[in-house]
């Protein structure tokens, strides 16, 4: 296969491919072959119509379109690999005609690719980092939750009271009508819990076993299900019991009940170290992103709208692809947030500018660098393998089909982020703050420059996290 790359405006490229006429016959005769196994001719079995025959009956085109629709999805992930681009969204294909008997195949297509980063300063970026401090009031705190797993309830005859658990019948009514998930039995509330409707807080507060209360609720205007949102429901709620909630004495007992250790004293050490190293850990990983950020912050780089839609429109499909593994629709998913499909890419956009722009950054920062990925960096980076294939045969496999690059380009800007990360100075997260805040001269004509240029307007930062980061 050959392939020739020109660059196209807008961070686009237009790939030219040629198949061989040798491939090309090849796969003619496997969807000849395929055809066949349904083909019903005089004298042949089902299934065992000679290729050639196959041809002779629908036309070469026919077959030989069936065959490039079969093939052309593996010949554009080979273009892509032997091209070296790193390509973002759908693909525009174009082929322009079928190929006579004895020639090559002919086909190009226009798709997105990372853009350039002119790069600014991005060794020896100032950038703040939390500084970890476990106070005495989280250990306990943590140690209540901990006592709240253990918590019995126990029946008592009295008014309720925040954190007494109660125990109702309630059946809901919206303009008299009942709705779904209006009606239960035997259903346990905490009063004061987080995450329930103020209105029954207050309703139910001082209520005794016994008594009937009407409620109404006004349902938030984020509230799930969303088709219940900004309505306002009657419900008629039957108090059948309440139960005091009662914590276990926080006493060696309890620790070697609750925990590996013999005496809270070791139970108090270990959750505050263990909280300490959560903090540590969430630090360096906002460390570095913030890093990241900052010497994106420094470059100039250009990112279509285009582009960015089609990164959002990727974002999206992963999970998609995440929820579908772990058996949930993603339209309902959708539905629960009360938005579409079309909505969640939209929303994605901020993010996946963000991705790009530090893509970008990290892919000038490592041809700057020279920064090169050897095998047993690749061989680190898959860890153990899949399942019970050793990294360095799952490698070599890689490597037949081309898709080490994919790994060698995620490594090689993993080891660029560390070249940011590492030579990045710490500063109180306060002063980060305020510099943030300021505005100079710099800053305004980045932004002018970045709003003529029509890059879309970026969002806010997301938390910690949420996207990836090489390295992260």
């Amino acid at each position: 296969m050959r392939t020739e790359v020109t660059e196209l405006p807008e961070s686009r490229v237009r790939i030219e491919v040629g198949v061989d006429a040798d491939t090309v016959s090849k796969r003619l005769q496997r969807s000849a072959r395929e055809l066949g196994r349904e083909l019903r001719l005089p004298g042949f079995r089902k299934g065992k119509v000679p290729p050639e025959l196959v041809i002779q009956r629908m036309g070469r085109d026919a077959v030989l379109e069936q065959a490039l629709r079969d093939s052309l999805p593996e010949w554009y992930e080979r273009a892509v690999v032997d091209s070296g681009v790193t390509p973002i969204g759908e693909p525009q294909l174009d082929v322009p005609s079928m190929p006579a008997e004895g020639e090559e195949l002919e086909f190009s297509f226009e798709v997105g690719v990372r853009p350039r980063a002119e790069l600014g300063s991005y060794r020896g970026v100032e950038v703040g980092r939390a500084e970890i401090e476990v106070a005495g009031e989280d250990v306990e705190a943590e140690l209540d939750r901990l006592r709240e797993g253990f918590a019995s309830l126990t029946p008592v005859e009295r008014s309720a009271a925040s954190g007494d658990v109660l125990v109702v019948d309630y059946e809901g009514t919206i303009e008299g009508e009942p709705f779904e998930g209006s009606t239960s039995r035997d259903f346990m509330l905490e009063l004061g819990a987080e995450g329930l409707l103020p209105e029954f807080d207050v309703g139910l507060a001082g209520a005794s076993a016994g008594d009937e209360v009407t409620v109404e609720v006004t349902f938030p205007d984020d509230h799930q299900p969303a088709d219940l949102a900004g309505k306002r429901a009657s419900f008629a709620v039957t108090v059948k019991e309440v139960r005091e909630k009662q914590l276990p004495e926080l006493d060696d007992d309890f620790a070697s009940d609750a925990s590996e250790f013999d005496t809270v004293a070791e139970l108090r050490e270990h959750i505050a170290g263990r909280l300490g190293e959560a903090r540590e850990a969430r630090a360096e990983g906002e460390f570095r992103e913030a890093a990241i950020d900052a010497a994106a912050s420094e470059a100039s780089v250009e990112v279509p709208k285009e582009l960015i839609h089609a990164r959002a429109h990727e974002m999206w499909e992963r999970i998609e692809r995440s929820l579908a593994a772990r058996g949930i629709d993603p339209r309902a998913y959708a539905q629960m947030q009360g938005k579409d499909r079309h909505d969640l890419i939209n929303d994605a956009e901020p993010d996946a500018e963000r991705a790009l722009r530090r893509e970008a950054t990290l892919a000038a920062i490592a041809d700057a660098e020279a920064i090169e990925v050897d095998d047993d960096e690749l061989i680190e980076a898959l860890g153990d393998g899949d399942g019970a294939e050793k990294p360095e045969k799952l490698l070599a496999r890689l490597r037949e089909t081309g898709r080490d690059a994919l790994l060698r380009d995620e490594v090689r800007l993993r080891k660029a982020a560390d070249v940011v990360v590492e030579s990045a100075k710490p500063i109180p997260v306060e002063q980060a703050a305020a510099r943030e805040a300021l505005w100079t001269p710099e800053k305004g004509e980045k932004e002018s420059a970045e709003g003529e240029g029509g890059d879309a307007p970026g969002g806010e930062r997301g938390k910690p996290g949420e996207l990836w980061t090489p390295g992260s």
